[in-house]
């Protein structure tokens, strides 16, 4: 199989800061630990595959301003191919702001600036990256019309498209979803996406979304690990590694891009997951989401003691 991945999304700076607890509606909180960082669902997966190992290309917007350009930087240190980011003149870079309760919990809000802009026509003008891509990976922090657009010139070009559907909308358009083939929600999103009560079973959730995409369903557990189903109706799952949780932000994006980056290498769904949960795992242990994501080796040893671990248990994996 193919062996590149291109990813189509976002990049945000991040700003954050530390909370003892969330304010409620109209209550002022002294926070500490204010931190500016990169970010952006789109580019933290980029980077977190391209750490695991993969071949990446990003597709994304930017302003053209001094954080655009910090962008840059981050993706040309990180050995990620930008053929295909553009520069918004008249939109600045995105912002996310970052609240992380003393815990490791974390609420966002985002701005999304230049990553508006990016659009079916922009992905067509880049039109040769997305067809010769093994795997193409999305999220929905961008317009929906330019995924739609780039997982239908995948599709035509022979390359397969995984879906982080984050944040999720009320429902995937039908033009959307027929046209993926790996999904990846959290159990929240799963809920959503299948028209399900927030009480409802995950597990449930999964195998009806697994009817409507080409290979298989992952939904992220929290410290409950991760599960699959493919669309044989085979299950497995990976359980969490035991770690001292810091900061929760951007876990689900190293989980993404390094399932993206092992699934890649054989198609295997199995390794694939036990290294999303241990690239999600480790995340959890550093504050701040590029510094949090870990390289190939760490991810590698982390998921071969996690399988051993669900083995010797009776696990799944």
């Amino acid at each position: 199989m193919r062996e590149g991945i291109v990813v189509v999304g976002s990049y945000l700076r991040d700003v954050s800061v530390v909370v003892d607890g969330f304010p409620s509606p109209g209550e002022t909180v002294v926070g500490r630990g204010l931190l500016q960082s990169y970010g952006g669902k789109g580019s933290n997966q980029a980077v977190q595959a391209a750490r695991a190992g993969a071949d990446v290309t990003l597709i994304a917007a930017t302003g053209a301003d001094e954080a655009g350009k910090a962008a840059r930087r981050l993706w040309a240190d990180e050995g990620i191919a930008t053929d295909g980011a553009l520069a918004v003149e008249d939109a600045a870079t995105g912002t996310a702001l970052i609240v992380v309760e003393a815990g490791g919990q974390n609420m966002i809000v985002i701005d999304p600036g230049a990553n508006a802009r990016l659009s079916p026509a922009a992905v067509e003008a880049r039109r040769d990256l997305v067809a010769n891509a093994g795997l193409v990976v999305g999220q929905l922090e961008t317009p929906i019309p330019a995924m739609i657009e780039a997982f239908s010139i995948a599709r035509r070009g022979g390359a397969r498209t995984l879906l982080n559907a984050a944040p999720a909308p009320a429902s995937l358009p039908d033009e959307l979803r027929a046209l993926i083939d790996i999904l990846i929600v959290n159990e929240i999103e799963a809920l959503q996406l299948a028209g399900m009560d927030a009480d409802a079973d995950p597990r449930e959730a999964a195998a009806r979304l697994a009817k409507t995409v080409g290979l298989a369903v992952v939904v992220t557990l929290g410290a409950g690990g991760a599960m699959l189903i493919d669309t044989t109706g085979r299950r497995a799952a990976a359980p969490a590694l035991e770690v001292a949780v810091v900061d929760t932000t951007g876990a689900g994006d190293a989980f993404v891009g390094a399932f993206a980056a092992r699934w890649i290498k054989d198609g295997a769904l199995d390794a694939a997951l036990a290294w999303g949960v241990a690239a999600g795992s480790l995340a959890c242990t550093r504050r701040g989401v590029v510094p949090s994501l870990a390289g190939r080796k760490e991810i590698a040893d982390a998921a071969a003691q996690g399988m051993r671990t669900a083995m010797e248990s009776g696990g799944c994996l």
